[in-house]
């Protein structure tokens, strides 16, 4: 039992994708799958440590990704299966494919909302209505929240954590605890919506849960929040800061951008729903109204010089870091998961463990290892599951990434903008109360959704 844990542990960072079908070949005793699973855990090191080394996350897995599936192929090669690697990997493609392309619409509409300077006039009117830093530290928290299922927990994170560098000055005890807060709000905001997170967004795309039905996971993602943030509420003083002076206007064309982008949310859901379409396909149907707004933008003129709105300057201004880092991801562990490995992880986890304490164990990895390699593992292995143990896999794979500042997009983006303020030391003093609404909001999942669990819980 405890070496199928361990095998679990260890390999349930590299397993997604193409799940071994007929006719291929158990490589998991083989020299060249633990040579495979040595470079991806090599690579996912350096991913690890990105803060420090300053190594772009997305070069690492790539290089990985591609020595991996070239070992594969000189297998198969050898055992005159020449084209059933080649099959597999075109599998991963199609998946990166339809992620990629929904990712892009919608960092592309971020940055044009961010270049039209909506987020910045939300910080400054919040800077200049006067609000103590408790008020702040709950406004932040729960902007966050609610923000987080439209624009995901990354941009989210970076718009209010800008609020909070913004108006806490050198409260340096204020700008480390309202991170934490808002990293915990993001992802738990994230974690009862398709565009919360990547991971809730994969489970969409799947067809696993549709998308009404995320948002029974919104109490338990409430409980998530409030539970830390009510216990930090008490280590902030609550004092007024300085009021800045600075006025923002948005700029022509940012609020129908804004209105713009939920309409393309809309059309991707409906793609998905009525038309059983890819909501990558819907998504790129939004991209069109983006494109033909930025043409008349462009061709307006308002008798004073203006700046050319270039939709291809936003698209190109898009976090392709972290675009390339995915696809990385998803063809590392795609590679990992055909050689075998999953048929290990399921039966320790899903079957010896039960889908239950399985699915916790998922949140507590994600803390340590990032959330998206965890869920395509759960994707590729396809354990079979009532759609309340689906629910609970989404619930702990967002908000598990909360008990650590590393185990979310939202907490390496915020490390990075504090200024030092805020760390994976700072963090972690807080990581009892997290757990505390972590598992709270597990219960609660199993109480309100009762009847979707479909049989016991453990």
């Amino acid at each position: 039992m405890m070496n199928k844990l361990l095998i679990a542990l260890l390999t349930l960072l590299p397993t997604t994708s193409f799940a071994a079908a007929g006719g291929s070949l158990d490589l998991t005793n083989h020299g060249a799958g633990f040579f495979a699973l040595a470079l991806f855990a090599l690579a996912y090191i350096l991913v690890m440590v990105e803060e420090f080394t300053h190594f772009r996350k997305s070069k690492p897995v790539i290089l990985a990704a591609g020595l991996i599936w070239a070992i594969i192929a000189w297998v198969y090669a050898q055992h005159d299966m020449p084209h059933v690697a080649e099959v597999a990997l075109r599998h991963n493609f199609l998946e990166f494919a339809e992620l990629f392309l929904f990712l892009l619409v919608a960092m592309t509409y971020i940055e044009a909302m961010r270049e039209r300077l909506v987020f910045e006039s939300l910080k400054v009117w919040l800077i200049n209505k006067g609000f103590s830093f408790r008020q702040l530290f709950w406004l932040t928290g729960i902007l966050a929240f609610f923000m987080s299922p439209i624009a995901d927990n990354l941009t989210t994170a970076l718009v209010m954590g800008a609020v909070v560098l913004a108006v806490g000055g050198t409260n340096t005890r204020f700008i480390s605890i309202a991170f934490v807060n808002i990293v915990v709000a993001a992802n738990a905001g994230g974690a009862f919506s398709p565009f919360g997170d990547i991971t809730t967004l994969m489970v969409w795309q799947k067809g696993i849960v549709e998308f009404q039905q995320f948002f029974s996971l919104f109490l338990p993602s409430v409980v998530s929040f409030i539970i830390p943030a009510a216990i930090m509420h008490f280590a902030i003083k609550n004092e007024t800061p300085e009021a800045a002076e600075e006025s923002v206007a948005i700029k022509e064309g940012g609020l129908l951008i804004t209105l713009l982008f939920l309409v393309t949310i809309a059309t991707a859901v409906s793609f998905h729903n009525f038309l059983h379409l890819p909501p990558a396909m819907g998504m790129m149907t939004g991209l069109s109204y983006l494109m033909i707004t930025g043409y008349f933008l462009k061709r307006r003129h308002t008798g004073e010089p203006i700046e050319r709105f270039d939709i291809f300057r936003k698209i190109s201004n898009a976090e392709w870091d972290t675009l390339l880092f995915f696809f990385g991801v998803i063809t590392c562990v795609g590679g990992l998961g055909f050689m075998g490995y999953l048929a290990l992880v399921s039966e320790a986890m899903y079957i010896q463990l039960g889908a239950t304490y399985a699915n916790i164990l998922v949140g507590i990895l994600s803390a340590v290892v990032d959330n998206i390699p965890v869920m395509f593992a759960v994707l590729t292995m396809m354990p079979d599951m009532s759609l309340g143990q689906w629910l609970l896999v989404t619930l702990t794979a967002g908000v598990g990434g909360s008990l650590l500042s590393i185990g979310s997009a939202a907490g390496v983006a915020l490390m990075g903008q504090s200024k030092g303020y805020y760390t994976f030391v700072s963090h972690l003093k807080w990581v009892w109360a997290i757990a505390l609404g972590y598992g709270a909001s597990i219960l609660t999942h199993l109480w309100v959704n009762d009847a979707l669990m479909d049989g016991p819980f453990l």
